[in-house]
């Protein structure tokens, strides 16, 4: 174990396509999606402890330092094993919250990870799946560690290769709630499921988005100038949106032609997560 303070990523992911196949009797919904994770996102830094105190400090006011995913994972974490040890934990925020790019459930996923290491548990990949789907639908995928295909309510997971793309990711500003899209009464609710196989970007949509245009018209602004440049889309329910190109010189060009004041990164699609990438690194040395 490194007892080294440590620097680790919490990357972004983006849903290539959302279809919403069926509402389920429980209220929620059976869906299909493809998961790409990013070379970009927050970053967490940890210092494992004696005294079994999770205490997290963070650059990012809203977040609320004993009542968030992070704080609640490591909880959840000592609770499942009984673990005595500590951890004094630092988030470095940069991804919008309310934005569809899974940044608080990278961040808790990361937590499991690094924990799990540093806590020397012994967990394997699946074990910490199902803590992370306790904490929500998107933490698996970036547990599991890879671009996934995506089915159930996100946690039915196939790995997918993905072709090398790079993404200007443009934040609208607005704030989206999921549960208002997920209970509105017109939300498409029964788009016939594809396998993983017949997947094609431009013969699939975010059944979400429309409907999130309608609602939030600054999305249907920022989204339509984005399809001038290169195909674009919603990301969960939003409110980011994403355009796809070949390289990042690509994206930089169309980045120049948005409003002023845009909030946007550019960052390339990555088939396997920066995390598991730092855990085989700390695991070597």
């Amino acid at each position: 174990m490194d007892p080294q303070l440590t620097t680790w990523p919490a990357p972004a992911k983006l849903n290539l396509f959302l279809h919403i196949n069926r509402r389920r009797d429980d209220g929620y919904h059976d869906l299909q999606s493809i998961f790409q994770i990013l070379d970009y996102g927050d970053t967490l830094t940890f210092q494992p402890t004696d005294d079994g105190n999770i205490d997290i400090t963070s650059n990012y006011n809203e977040v609320p330092l004993q009542d968030n995913i992070i704080y609640k994972a490591a909880k959840l974490l000592q609770q499942h094993t009984g673990c005595k040890k500590g951890c004094a934990i630092t988030l470095h925020k940069v991804l919008p919250t309310g934005g569809g790019l899974g940044g608080g459930s990278s961040d808790a996923a990361t937590t499991l990870i690094a924990l799990n290491y540093y806590w020397q548990l012994g967990l394997d990949n699946s074990e910490l799946q199902e803590l992370g789907l306790q904490l929500g639908a998107d933490v698996p995928v970036f547990v599991k560690g890879y671009s996934a295909f995506a089915e159930g309510v996100g946690e039915q997971l196939q790995p997918i290769e993905l072709e090398k793309n790079c993404y200007l990711v443009v934040n609208p500003g607005v704030q989206v709630s999921t549960g208002l899209v997920f209970n509105h009464p017109d939300l498409p609710r029964a788009t016939p499921e594809i396998t993983k196989e017949e997947y094609i970007f431009s013969q699939t949509q975010n059944d979400c988005e429309a409907l999130v245009c309608i609602l939030y018209p600054d999305i249907a602004k920022t989204l339509h100038r984005l399809l001038e440049y290169a195909p674009s889309r919603m990301t969960g329910t939003g409110a980011c949106l994403f355009s796809r190109f070949n390289n990042e010189a690509e994206a930089r060009k169309a980045a120049e032609f948005l409003p002023a004041n845009s909030q946007y990164f550019i960052a390339n699609g990555v088939n396997i997560s920066p995390v598991h990438l730092k855990l085989q690194e700390l695991l070597k040395k």
